[in-house]
Protein backbone atom coordinates (compact mmCIF):
# COMPACT_ATOMS: atom_id res chain seq x y z
CA UNK A 1 0.00 0.00 0.00
CA UNK A 2 1.15 3.55 -0.67
CA UNK A 3 -0.26 6.95 0.20
CA UNK A 4 -2.26 9.03 -2.23
CA UNK A 5 0.49 11.63 -2.02
CA UNK A 6 3.16 9.07 -2.94
CA UNK A 7 1.01 7.79 -5.80
CA UNK A 8 0.75 11.27 -7.29
CA UNK A 9 4.48 11.86 -6.90
CA UNK A 10 5.21 8.57 -8.66
CA UNK A 11 2.83 9.51 -11.47
CA UNK A 12 4.51 12.89 -11.89
CA UNK A 13 7.98 11.30 -11.89
CA UNK A 14 7.08 8.70 -14.54
CA UNK A 15 7.58 5.72 -12.22
CA UNK A 16 4.65 3.84 -13.77
CA UNK A 17 5.08 4.99 -17.38
CA UNK A 18 6.64 1.82 -18.79
CA UNK A 19 4.09 -0.44 -17.10
CA UNK A 20 1.17 1.75 -18.19
CA UNK A 21 2.52 1.79 -21.74
CA UNK A 22 2.45 -2.01 -21.76
CA UNK A 23 -1.00 -2.25 -20.17
CA UNK A 24 -2.69 0.31 -22.42
CA UNK A 25 -0.76 -0.46 -25.61
CA UNK A 26 0.33 3.14 -26.21
CA UNK A 27 3.71 4.85 -26.40
CA UNK A 28 5.26 6.22 -23.22
CA UNK A 29 4.83 9.73 -24.63
CA UNK A 30 1.04 9.15 -24.69
CA UNK A 31 0.69 8.20 -21.01
CA UNK A 32 -0.73 11.57 -19.90
CA UNK A 33 -4.43 10.66 -20.12
CA UNK A 34 -3.86 7.31 -18.42
CA UNK A 35 -1.99 8.90 -15.54
CA UNK A 36 -4.80 11.46 -15.28
CA UNK A 37 -7.33 8.61 -14.93
CA UNK A 38 -5.34 7.12 -12.07
CA UNK A 39 -5.11 10.50 -10.32
CA UNK A 40 -8.84 10.90 -10.91
CA UNK A 41 -9.79 7.65 -9.15
CA UNK A 42 -7.44 8.49 -6.27
CA UNK A 43 -9.04 11.93 -5.88
CA UNK A 44 -12.50 10.39 -6.18
CA UNK A 45 -11.63 7.88 -3.46
CA UNK A 46 -10.39 10.64 -1.15
CA UNK A 47 -13.42 12.85 -1.70
CA UNK A 48 -15.99 10.04 -1.48
CA UNK A 49 -14.59 8.40 1.63
CA UNK A 50 -13.27 11.50 3.40
CA UNK A 51 -9.59 10.65 3.18
CA UNK A 52 -6.51 12.86 3.08
CA UNK A 53 -3.34 12.68 1.01
CA UNK A 54 -1.77 10.42 3.66
CA UNK A 55 -4.39 7.69 3.20
CA UNK A 56 -2.95 4.36 2.07
CA UNK A 57 -4.45 2.93 -1.10
CA UNK A 58 -3.81 0.65 -4.06
CA UNK A 59 -4.78 0.96 -7.75
CA UNK A 60 -6.29 -2.00 -9.63
CA UNK A 61 -7.33 -2.62 -13.24
CA UNK A 62 -9.33 -5.19 -15.21
CA UNK A 63 -9.80 -5.08 -18.99
CA UNK A 64 -12.76 -5.63 -21.24
CA UNK A 65 -12.52 -8.46 -23.73
CA UNK A 66 -13.36 -9.10 -27.36
CA UNK A 67 -14.55 -12.34 -28.94
CA UNK A 68 -12.21 -13.11 -31.84
CA UNK A 69 -13.48 -16.55 -32.80
CA UNK A 70 -16.28 -18.90 -31.79
CA UNK A 71 -19.67 -17.15 -31.94
CA UNK A 72 -22.24 -18.78 -29.62
CA UNK A 73 -20.03 -21.81 -29.03
CA UNK A 74 -19.17 -21.46 -25.33
CA UNK A 75 -22.63 -22.36 -24.01
CA UNK A 76 -22.33 -25.71 -25.85
CA UNK A 77 -18.97 -26.26 -24.13
CA UNK A 78 -17.19 -25.66 -27.41
CA UNK A 79 -14.12 -23.62 -28.39
CA UNK A 80 -13.49 -19.87 -28.44
CA UNK A 81 -10.73 -17.41 -29.21
CA UNK A 82 -10.83 -14.26 -27.12
CA UNK A 83 -8.59 -11.36 -26.15
CA UNK A 84 -8.45 -8.60 -23.56
CA UNK A 85 -8.59 -5.02 -24.88
CA UNK A 86 -7.07 -1.73 -23.79
CA UNK A 87 -10.30 -0.43 -22.28
CA UNK A 88 -10.65 -1.17 -18.58
CA UNK A 89 -12.31 -0.68 -15.24
CA UNK A 90 -9.96 1.11 -12.84
CA UNK A 91 -10.24 1.25 -9.05
CA UNK A 92 -8.65 2.93 -6.06
CA UNK A 93 -9.29 0.79 -2.99
CA UNK A 94 -8.24 0.19 0.60
CA UNK A 95 -9.34 -1.90 3.60
CA UNK A 96 -11.60 0.04 5.98
CA UNK A 97 -11.25 -2.08 9.14
CA UNK A 98 -14.99 -2.83 9.33
CA UNK A 99 -17.44 -5.49 8.18
CA UNK A 100 -18.85 -3.16 5.54
CA UNK A 101 -17.95 -2.96 1.86
CA UNK A 102 -18.51 0.35 0.07
CA UNK A 103 -18.17 0.39 -3.71
CA UNK A 104 -18.74 3.66 -5.56
CA UNK A 105 -18.94 3.39 -9.36
CA UNK A 106 -19.06 6.59 -11.37
CA UNK A 107 -22.36 6.75 -13.20
CA UNK A 108 -23.99 4.18 -10.91
CA UNK A 109 -23.48 5.50 -7.38
CA UNK A 110 -22.71 3.83 -4.07
CA UNK A 111 -23.28 0.22 -3.07
CA UNK A 112 -22.82 -0.46 0.65
CA UNK A 113 -23.25 -3.85 2.24
CA UNK A 114 -22.78 -5.58 5.59
CA UNK A 115 -20.54 -8.62 5.06
CA UNK A 116 -20.78 -10.13 8.55
CA UNK A 117 -22.63 -12.89 6.67
CA UNK A 118 -21.66 -13.89 3.15
CA UNK A 119 -24.71 -16.04 2.51
CA UNK A 120 -27.01 -15.28 -0.42
CA UNK A 121 -29.36 -12.34 0.22
CA UNK A 122 -32.45 -12.92 -1.95
CA UNK A 123 -33.23 -9.20 -2.09
CA UNK A 124 -29.80 -8.55 -3.66
CA UNK A 125 -30.48 -10.68 -6.76
CA UNK A 126 -29.55 -8.83 -9.97
CA UNK A 127 -27.61 -6.14 -8.08
CA UNK A 128 -23.98 -5.10 -7.70
CA UNK A 129 -24.10 -6.13 -4.04
CA UNK A 130 -24.87 -9.74 -5.00
CA UNK A 131 -21.78 -9.93 -7.22
CA UNK A 132 -19.50 -8.48 -4.53
CA UNK A 133 -20.94 -10.77 -1.85
CA UNK A 134 -20.61 -13.82 -4.07
CA UNK A 135 -16.98 -13.06 -4.90
CA UNK A 136 -16.15 -12.47 -1.22
CA UNK A 137 -17.85 -15.73 -0.26
CA UNK A 138 -15.96 -17.81 -2.83
CA UNK A 139 -12.58 -16.33 -1.88
CA UNK A 140 -13.39 -16.87 1.81
CA UNK A 141 -14.37 -20.50 1.14
CA UNK A 142 -11.02 -20.93 -0.60
CA UNK A 143 -9.41 -20.23 2.78
CA UNK A 144 -8.48 -16.58 2.43
CA UNK A 145 -9.45 -13.99 5.06
CA UNK A 146 -11.66 -11.19 3.77
CA UNK A 147 -12.88 -7.99 5.36
CA UNK A 148 -14.54 -4.68 4.58
CA UNK A 149 -13.07 -2.28 2.06
CA UNK A 150 -13.79 0.95 0.20
CA UNK A 151 -13.41 1.22 -3.57
CA UNK A 152 -13.89 4.00 -6.10
CA UNK A 153 -14.33 2.72 -9.66
CA UNK A 154 -14.40 4.21 -13.14
CA UNK A 155 -14.71 2.36 -16.43
CA UNK A 156 -14.40 3.12 -20.14
CA UNK A 157 -15.73 -0.34 -21.12
CA UNK A 158 -19.16 0.54 -22.54
CA UNK A 159 -22.11 -1.55 -21.39
CA UNK A 160 -23.96 -3.54 -24.03
CA UNK A 161 -20.98 -3.38 -26.38
CA UNK A 162 -20.05 -7.05 -26.37
CA UNK A 163 -16.87 -6.11 -24.48
CA UNK A 164 -18.11 -7.74 -21.27
CA UNK A 165 -18.43 -4.80 -18.91
CA UNK A 166 -20.07 -7.03 -16.27
CA UNK A 167 -17.33 -9.67 -16.37
CA UNK A 168 -14.76 -6.88 -16.29
CA UNK A 169 -16.36 -5.59 -13.07
CA UNK A 170 -16.41 -9.07 -11.54
CA UNK A 171 -12.73 -9.59 -12.31
CA UNK A 172 -11.88 -6.14 -10.93
CA UNK A 173 -13.61 -6.91 -7.62
CA UNK A 174 -11.79 -10.24 -7.46
CA UNK A 175 -8.44 -8.57 -8.10
CA UNK A 176 -9.15 -5.91 -5.46
CA UNK A 177 -9.91 -8.55 -2.82
CA UNK A 178 -6.92 -10.60 -3.96
CA UNK A 179 -4.63 -7.60 -3.59
CA UNK A 180 -6.00 -6.23 -0.34
CA UNK A 181 -6.40 -9.48 1.60
CA UNK A 182 -4.82 -12.46 -0.21
CA UNK A 183 -1.29 -11.30 -1.12
CA UNK A 184 -2.25 -11.93 -4.78
CA UNK A 185 -2.26 -15.69 -4.09
CA UNK A 186 -5.52 -16.33 -5.98
CA UNK A 187 -4.73 -17.22 -9.61
CA UNK A 188 -6.34 -15.28 -12.45
CA UNK A 189 -8.13 -18.37 -13.84
CA UNK A 190 -9.56 -18.93 -10.36
CA UNK A 191 -10.72 -15.29 -10.20
CA UNK A 192 -12.50 -15.87 -13.52
CA UNK A 193 -14.29 -18.93 -12.10
CA UNK A 194 -15.20 -16.99 -8.97
CA UNK A 195 -16.70 -14.20 -11.09
CA UNK A 196 -18.81 -16.74 -12.99
CA UNK A 197 -19.89 -18.32 -9.70
CA UNK A 198 -21.00 -14.96 -8.31
CA UNK A 199 -22.93 -14.17 -11.50
CA UNK A 200 -24.61 -17.59 -11.65
CA UNK A 201 -25.35 -18.25 -7.99
CA UNK A 202 -25.62 -14.84 -6.29
CA UNK A 203 -26.65 -12.49 -9.12
CA UNK A 204 -28.93 -15.13 -10.64
CA UNK A 205 -27.85 -15.00 -14.28
CA UNK A 206 -26.76 -18.15 -16.13
CA UNK A 207 -23.56 -17.47 -18.06
CA UNK A 208 -20.58 -19.22 -19.55
CA UNK A 209 -16.98 -18.62 -18.53
CA UNK A 210 -15.56 -17.06 -21.70
CA UNK A 211 -16.12 -13.45 -20.65
CA UNK A 212 -14.50 -13.77 -17.24
CA UNK A 213 -11.54 -15.77 -18.60
CA UNK A 214 -10.97 -13.21 -21.34
CA UNK A 215 -11.00 -10.33 -18.86
CA UNK A 216 -8.94 -12.05 -16.16
CA UNK A 217 -6.07 -13.69 -17.99
CA UNK A 218 -5.10 -11.08 -20.57
CA UNK A 219 -3.74 -11.23 -24.09
CA UNK A 220 -5.18 -13.55 -26.72
CA UNK A 221 -6.25 -16.94 -25.40
CA UNK A 222 -8.07 -19.93 -26.87
CA UNK A 223 -10.34 -21.89 -24.54
CA UNK A 224 -11.84 -25.36 -24.89
CA UNK A 225 -14.84 -25.69 -22.55
CA UNK A 226 -15.53 -29.39 -23.15
CA UNK A 227 -14.66 -30.17 -19.51
CA UNK A 228 -16.97 -27.65 -17.83
CA UNK A 229 -15.16 -27.86 -14.51
CA UNK A 230 -11.66 -27.61 -15.98
CA UNK A 231 -11.66 -25.63 -19.24
CA UNK A 232 -8.37 -25.81 -21.09
CA UNK A 233 -6.87 -22.50 -22.17
CA UNK A 234 -3.73 -21.59 -24.08
CA UNK A 235 -2.10 -18.24 -24.77
CA UNK A 236 -1.73 -17.21 -28.41
CA UNK A 237 1.12 -14.76 -28.89
CA UNK A 238 0.26 -12.48 -31.80
CA UNK A 239 0.33 -8.74 -32.46
CA UNK A 240 -2.45 -7.56 -34.79
CA UNK A 241 -0.90 -4.10 -35.12
CA UNK A 242 2.44 -5.69 -35.95
CA UNK A 243 0.68 -7.52 -38.80
CA UNK A 244 -0.53 -4.16 -40.12
CA UNK A 245 -4.12 -4.28 -38.87
CA UNK A 246 -6.24 -2.49 -36.29
CA UNK A 247 -9.03 -4.16 -34.37
CA UNK A 248 -12.25 -2.13 -34.51
CA UNK A 249 -15.47 -2.65 -32.57
CA UNK A 250 -18.47 -0.85 -34.07
CA UNK A 251 -21.74 -0.16 -32.25
CA UNK A 252 -24.61 -0.77 -34.67
CA UNK A 253 -26.92 1.45 -32.63
CA UNK A 254 -29.53 -1.31 -32.44
CA UNK A 255 -31.91 -1.41 -29.50
CA UNK A 256 -31.25 -4.28 -27.06
CA UNK A 257 -34.79 -4.17 -25.66
CA UNK A 258 -36.98 -7.27 -25.92
CA UNK A 259 -34.20 -9.53 -27.20
CA UNK A 260 -34.17 -11.99 -24.30
CA UNK A 261 -36.17 -14.61 -26.20
CA UNK A 262 -33.93 -14.29 -29.27
CA UNK A 263 -30.75 -14.79 -27.23
CA UNK A 264 -32.27 -17.66 -25.25
CA UNK A 265 -33.43 -19.46 -28.39
CA UNK A 266 -29.86 -20.00 -29.64
CA UNK A 267 -28.61 -22.25 -26.81
CA UNK A 268 -32.09 -23.75 -26.39
CA UNK A 269 -32.23 -24.91 -30.01
CA UNK A 270 -28.65 -26.20 -29.99
CA UNK A 271 -29.39 -28.14 -26.80
CA UNK A 272 -32.55 -29.52 -28.41
CA UNK A 273 -30.38 -31.03 -31.14
CA UNK A 274 -28.04 -32.51 -28.53
CA UNK A 275 -31.00 -33.88 -26.55
CA UNK A 276 -32.41 -35.54 -29.66
CA UNK A 277 -29.13 -37.46 -29.79
CA UNK A 278 -29.14 -38.30 -26.09
CA UNK A 279 -26.67 -35.64 -24.96
CA UNK A 280 -26.78 -32.38 -23.00
CA UNK A 281 -24.75 -30.09 -25.25
CA UNK A 282 -23.35 -30.29 -28.77
CA UNK A 283 -19.74 -30.78 -27.67
CA UNK A 284 -20.83 -34.23 -26.46
CA UNK A 285 -22.17 -35.16 -29.92
CA UNK A 286 -19.77 -36.34 -32.62
CA UNK A 287 -20.14 -34.13 -35.69
CA UNK A 288 -20.50 -37.06 -38.09
CA UNK A 289 -23.18 -38.62 -35.86
CA UNK A 290 -25.05 -35.31 -36.01
CA UNK A 291 -24.97 -35.15 -39.81
CA UNK A 292 -26.13 -38.77 -40.13
CA UNK A 293 -29.03 -38.07 -37.76
CA UNK A 294 -30.35 -34.94 -39.51
CA UNK A 295 -33.04 -36.81 -41.52
CA UNK A 296 -34.41 -38.42 -38.33
CA UNK A 297 -34.31 -35.41 -35.98
CA UNK A 298 -35.07 -32.54 -38.36
CA UNK A 299 -38.85 -32.65 -38.01
CA UNK A 300 -38.67 -32.65 -34.20
CA UNK A 301 -36.07 -29.94 -33.62
CA UNK A 302 -36.76 -27.68 -36.62
CA UNK A 303 -34.61 -26.49 -39.48
CA UNK A 304 -33.22 -23.42 -37.71
CA UNK A 305 -31.91 -25.62 -34.88
CA UNK A 306 -30.18 -27.82 -37.47
CA UNK A 307 -28.58 -24.79 -39.11
CA UNK A 308 -27.44 -23.41 -35.75
CA UNK A 309 -25.84 -26.75 -34.89
CA UNK A 310 -24.04 -26.71 -38.25
CA UNK A 311 -22.68 -23.26 -37.34
CA UNK A 312 -21.53 -24.57 -33.96
CA UNK A 313 -19.43 -27.36 -35.44
CA UNK A 314 -17.93 -25.21 -38.18
CA UNK A 315 -17.10 -22.31 -35.86
CA UNK A 316 -15.37 -24.59 -33.35
CA UNK A 317 -13.26 -25.96 -36.20
CA UNK A 318 -12.51 -22.41 -37.31
CA UNK A 319 -11.20 -21.56 -33.83
CA UNK A 320 -8.59 -24.30 -34.15
CA UNK A 321 -7.73 -23.09 -37.65
CA UNK A 322 -7.51 -19.46 -36.49
CA UNK A 323 -5.12 -20.39 -33.70
CA UNK A 324 -2.97 -22.38 -36.12
CA UNK A 325 -2.93 -19.48 -38.61
CA UNK A 326 -1.85 -16.96 -35.96
CA UNK A 327 0.83 -19.23 -34.56
CA UNK A 328 2.15 -19.78 -38.10
CA UNK A 329 2.01 -16.02 -38.78
CA UNK A 330 -0.43 -16.61 -41.64
CA UNK A 331 -2.62 -13.56 -41.15
CA UNK A 332 -4.31 -13.80 -44.55
CA UNK A 333 -5.69 -17.22 -43.63
CA UNK A 334 -6.78 -15.84 -40.26
CA UNK A 335 -8.71 -13.02 -41.96
CA UNK A 336 -10.39 -15.50 -44.32
CA UNK A 337 -11.52 -17.50 -41.29
CA UNK A 338 -12.92 -14.37 -39.60
CA UNK A 339 -14.95 -13.62 -42.72
CA UNK A 340 -16.12 -17.24 -42.89
CA UNK A 341 -17.24 -17.08 -39.26
CA UNK A 342 -19.21 -13.92 -40.04
CA UNK A 343 -20.88 -15.55 -43.03
CA UNK A 344 -21.76 -18.61 -40.95
CA UNK A 345 -23.27 -16.43 -38.21
CA UNK A 346 -25.34 -14.59 -40.82
CA UNK A 347 -26.46 -17.66 -42.76
CA UNK A 348 -26.65 -20.54 -40.27
CA UNK A 349 -26.61 -19.12 -36.74
CA UNK A 350 -28.98 -16.34 -37.85
CA UNK A 351 -28.16 -13.87 -35.07
CA UNK A 352 -27.97 -10.76 -37.25
CA UNK A 353 -31.64 -9.73 -36.95
CA UNK A 354 -34.78 -10.97 -35.22
CA UNK A 355 -36.81 -10.76 -38.44
CA UNK A 356 -39.90 -9.88 -36.41
CA UNK A 357 -39.69 -6.63 -38.37
CA UNK A 358 -38.04 -7.50 -41.66
CA UNK A 359 -37.36 -3.84 -42.41
CA UNK A 360 -35.27 -3.40 -39.25
CA UNK A 361 -31.78 -4.91 -39.74
CA UNK A 362 -29.19 -2.48 -38.30
CA UNK A 363 -26.50 -5.11 -37.68
CA UNK A 364 -26.81 -6.31 -41.27
CA UNK A 365 -26.50 -2.75 -42.58
CA UNK A 366 -23.43 -2.14 -40.39
CA UNK A 367 -21.81 -5.30 -41.74
CA UNK A 368 -22.59 -4.41 -45.34
CA UNK A 369 -21.15 -0.90 -45.02
CA UNK A 370 -18.07 -2.23 -43.21
CA UNK A 371 -17.48 -4.70 -46.04
CA UNK A 372 -17.82 -1.89 -48.58
CA UNK A 373 -15.38 0.36 -46.72
CA UNK A 374 -12.85 -2.47 -46.39
CA UNK A 375 -12.90 -2.91 -50.17
CA UNK A 376 -11.90 -6.55 -50.15
CA UNK A 377 -9.22 -6.06 -47.48
CA UNK A 378 -9.39 -7.14 -43.85
CA UNK A 379 -12.39 -8.88 -42.34
CA UNK A 380 -15.65 -8.23 -40.50
CA UNK A 381 -18.19 -10.27 -38.52
CA UNK A 382 -20.94 -9.98 -35.92
CA UNK A 383 -19.49 -9.64 -32.43
CA UNK A 384 -20.91 -11.27 -29.32
CA UNK A 385 -24.52 -12.29 -28.89
CA UNK A 386 -25.79 -10.59 -32.04
CA UNK A 387 -29.29 -9.37 -32.97
CA UNK A 388 -28.21 -5.93 -31.71
CA UNK A 389 -24.98 -4.50 -30.35
CA UNK A 390 -21.68 -4.59 -32.13
CA UNK A 391 -19.73 -5.86 -35.10
CA UNK A 392 -15.99 -6.45 -35.30
CA UNK A 393 -13.58 -5.53 -38.08
CA UNK A 394 -9.90 -6.07 -38.76
CA UNK A 395 -8.87 -2.98 -40.72
CA UNK A 396 -5.56 -2.32 -42.55
CA UNK A 397 -3.76 0.44 -40.67
CA UNK A 398 -3.68 2.60 -43.82
CA UNK A 399 -7.49 2.44 -44.01
CA UNK A 400 -8.32 3.04 -40.33
CA UNK A 401 -9.04 6.78 -40.56
CA UNK A 402 -11.34 6.42 -43.57
CA UNK A 403 -13.00 3.30 -42.16
CA UNK A 404 -13.73 4.97 -38.81
CA UNK A 405 -15.04 8.10 -40.54
CA UNK A 406 -17.34 6.01 -42.73
CA UNK A 407 -18.75 3.95 -39.87
CA UNK A 408 -19.19 7.02 -37.66
CA UNK A 409 -21.00 8.79 -40.51
CA UNK A 410 -23.43 5.86 -40.69
CA UNK A 411 -23.91 5.17 -36.99
CA UNK A 412 -22.90 8.32 -35.11
CA UNK A 413 -19.71 9.89 -33.82
CA UNK A 414 -17.71 7.45 -31.72
CA UNK A 415 -19.59 4.37 -32.95
CA UNK A 416 -16.31 2.88 -34.24
CA UNK A 417 -13.68 2.29 -31.57
CA UNK A 418 -10.11 1.37 -32.49
CA UNK A 419 -8.67 -1.05 -29.94
CA UNK A 420 -5.56 -3.01 -29.15
CA UNK A 421 -5.07 -6.39 -27.51
CA UNK A 422 -3.90 -5.75 -23.98
CA UNK A 423 -1.26 -8.28 -22.86
CA UNK A 424 -2.18 -7.91 -19.17
CA UNK A 425 -5.39 -9.15 -17.51
CA UNK A 426 -6.57 -8.24 -14.03
CA UNK A 427 -3.69 -6.57 -12.22
CA UNK A 428 -2.39 -4.23 -9.56
CA UNK A 429 -1.05 -1.01 -11.06
CA UNK A 430 0.23 0.57 -7.85
CA UNK A 431 0.36 -0.48 -4.20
Amino acid sequence: MLTIKALKENLANGIYDANLSRIYCQSIDAMGPYKDRIAHVANGFAQTFGKGEDAEIAIFSAPGRTEIGGNHTDHQRGKVLTGSVNLDALACAAPNGTETVNVFSEGFGMTSMDISSLSIVPEEKNTTASLVRGILNAICEDGHPVAGFDAYIISDVPGGSGLSSSACFEVLIGVIINGLFCNMEVSLPRIARIGQYAENVYFGKPSGLMDQMGCAIGGIITIDFKDAENPVFKAVDFDFAGAGYALCIIDSGADHADLTDDYAAVPMEMKAVAAALGKEVLSEVDEEDFYKAIPQIRANVGDRAILRAIHYYSDCARVDAQVAALMENDFDSFLNLVNASGKSSFTYLQNIATYRNAADQPVGVALAVAEHLLGGKGASRVHGGGFAGTIQAFVPLAKVADFKAGMDALLGEGACKVMYIRPVGGCVIAE
